[in-house]
């Protein structure tokens, strides 16, 4: 898989790897739900990093359609909140 982080660029992903993703995604949606800006916080950047380390960037220069699209870490809580799905930023 492909994902996207915005305003850094693509990273492929092992599909074996969504387990882990889509748990920090359930967290990140129940801090949004409840307001938690420090807990979104750590959670958004616990996310971004679980996808640097479990994938392998693709060059700046290669344009492959993006099957994830995640937020930049420096996003607010609001900005995420128009990008999500009622499944979270990963579809389950």
């Amino acid at each position: 898989m492909i994902v996207r982080i915005m305003g850094e660029g693509q990273v492929e992903l092992d599909d074996v790897h969504l387990t882990e993703l889509n748990r920090l995604d359930d967290e990140l949606l129940a801090e949004m739900e409840s307001g938690d800006g420090d807990g979104f916080r750590r959670t958004l950047n616990a996310l971004l990093d679980a996808v640097r380390r479990l994938g392998t960037p693709l060059p700046d220069e290669a344009l492959e359609p993006s099957e994830l699209i995640l937020p930049s870490p420096d996003a607010t809580l609001e900005e995420v909140r128009e990008l999500l799905s009622d499944d979270g930023l990963i579809p389950s």
